[in-house]
């Protein structure tokens, strides 16, 4: 079915079956017939993330997790859960984005930007607005606003 799908020429794949050991199935599969893209995979349960990164992820999602977080949440803050909906609605009010720092942004801190960041992203590690190990900028970072 993947390869009826193209997936072998895919630059990105989304892996989001209803079970998590099927993720782990499919995401091993798509890494072995497409080594270079970017895979993402949902899972319902957070043990199985650990399996699914090791089957070739790039980016895991726990779908009942968050699903769970968010509903707590609107019962004691539900104004919160409008803002983090709102966010991820694309082209509806605010939106996360990501973007290269600019040179003229070298050497400063994150937090001292027009724009509100959230983390930084060097590598391809993501750090945290407060981490001491992104107190100023470098060329190549990049960063979530």
């Amino acid at each position: 079915m993947l390869l009826l799908a193209g997936v072998d020429r895919a630059a990105s794949v989304v892996v989001a079956p209803a079970r998590d050991d099927t993720a782990v199935l499919v995401t091993l599969t798509a890494r072995e017939l497409a080594p270079t893209a970017t895979i993402v995979a949902a899972v319902r349960e957070t043990e199985n993330v650990h399996l699914v990164r090791q089957s070739g992820a790039d980016s895991v999602v726990v779908s009942s997790e968050t699903a769970g977080r968010l509903l707590g949440m609107a019962t004691s803050t539900p104004s919160v859960v409008n803002v983090i909906e709102d966010l991820i609605t694309p082209d509806v009010g605010f939106s996360i984005a990501e973007r290269a720092v600019e040179n003229s942004e070298v050497g400063g801190s994150p937090r001292h930007l027009a724009d509100i960041v959230l983390g930084v992203t060097r590598g391809s590690e993501l750090f945290r607005v407060d981490s001491p190990a992104v107190d100023a900028l470098e060329a190549g970072d990049g960063y979530s606003t």
